[in-house]
C-alpha cells in the first residue's frame, strides 16, 4: 500500500487523546490491553469519537483467549459490528480461526457482511494460523482491508523476516501492518529489512503508578502478576517518536 500509517493502540480516554494529539493515522480502541484485548464499551467509544477526529477502528473479541468462537459468542461479536458502525466507527478489527489453525472463511464473512462498507482489519489472530500465506490469500478474498501481525513471532522486530515475505506477497492487495513490541527504537530497522510502512503501536514506555495513597496488600483482582497500583498508558513522547519516524519513511 501507498503511504505511511501510525495506528495507536489504547484502551482508555486518556491514552486515545495522548495519541491521537501527537500523530497518530488512526486508532484501534479496545479494552483490556493487559490481556491482548478485547471490545471496548459504546460509553468510552462515544467519548473518543466526540472529542477527536481520528479516524477509529474499533476490536471486536469477546474475551481473552484463543479465537475459537461459540455460536452465542460470534452472534455477540456481530451485534457488536452493527452496534459500532452505527455509531460511525470507521471500521472493525477481527479475526476467527478454526480449530485447525486456519482462517475461518465461512464465519469471518458473515462478520464482515455485519461491517457493511466499514474498514475490516485481520487481528493477530493471524500470528495464530498454521499456514501465514494461506490465511492471508483468505484475507484478501474476503476483503480484508489491513492485517495486523508480528510475523508470528513474539514481537514485530523478531518476526521481520517472514514480514518481509508476507509483504512482497501481499502487493497492493492488502496493508500487512506491524505490530507488537514496536516503539521508536526499532520502527526503522524493521522498515528496512521488510518495507513495511504501517506500524501499530501503544506507545508506552512504562506504567504509570497509581494515585491510590492506601494499598491493600496481597489481595489481586486479577492475574497475580499485574499489580492493582500501576497504570498503562499511551505516553505523548514516545507516540509523538514513533509517529515522526513512521511519517518520514522513504523520504
Amino acid at each position: 500500500m501507498n503511504g505511511t500509517l501510525i495506528e495507536g493502540c489504547v484502551d482508555s480516554y486518556v491514552s486515545a487523546m495522548a495519541a491521537a494529539k501527537n500523530g497518530a493515522d488512526r486508532l484501534e480502541l479496545c479494552a483490556n490491553l493487559s490481556i491482548g484485548g478485547t471490545t471496548p464499551s459504546q460509553p468510552l467509544f462515544e467519548q473518543i469519537r466526540r472529542d477527536c477526529a481520528v479516524k477509529i477502528n474499533v476490536l471486536i473479541r469477546p474475551r481473552f483467549g484463543d479465537f475459537l468462537y461459540s455460536r452465542q459468542e460470534l452472534e455477540e461479536m456481530a451485534e457488536e459490528i452493527e452496534r459500532f458502525r452505527d455509531l460511525g466507527a470507521n471500521g472493525v478489527v477481527i479475526g476467527v480461526l478454526t480449530p485447525q489453525g486456519e482462517l475461518d472463511r465461512e464465519r469471518m464473512a458473515r462478520l464482515m457482511d455485519r461491517a457493511g462498507g466499514m474498514e475490516v482489519t485481520l487481528h493477530r489472530a493471524f500470528d495464530m494460523t498454521r499456514d501465514p500465506f494461506a490465511a492471508m490469500a483468505a484475507a484478501v478474498e474476503l476483503g480484508c482491508r489491513t492485517i495486523l501481525t508480528s510475523g508470528q513471532a513474539g514481537s514485530a522486530a523478531e518476526g521481520v523476516e517472514l514480514l518481509g515475505r508476507l509483504r512482497c506477497q501481499a502487493g497492493e492487495r492488502i496493508d500487512v501492518m506491524a505490530g507488537s513490541g514496536v516503539k521508536r527504537g526499532n520502527i526503522l530497522e524493521i522498515y528496512k529489512k521488510t518495507g513495511i510502512r504501517s506500524f501499530h503501536t501503544t506507545g508506552r514506555k512504562g506504567p504509570v503508578d497509581s494515585g491510590m495513597v492506601y494499598r491493600k496488600k496481597g489481595v489481586s483482582m486479577g492475574l497475580p502478576s499485574l499489580s492493582e497500583y500501576e497504570l498503562w498508558r499511551t505516553d505523548e513522547e514516545e507516540f509523538r517518536a514513533c509517529a515522526e519516524i513512521v511519517h518520514g519513511l522513504g523520504e
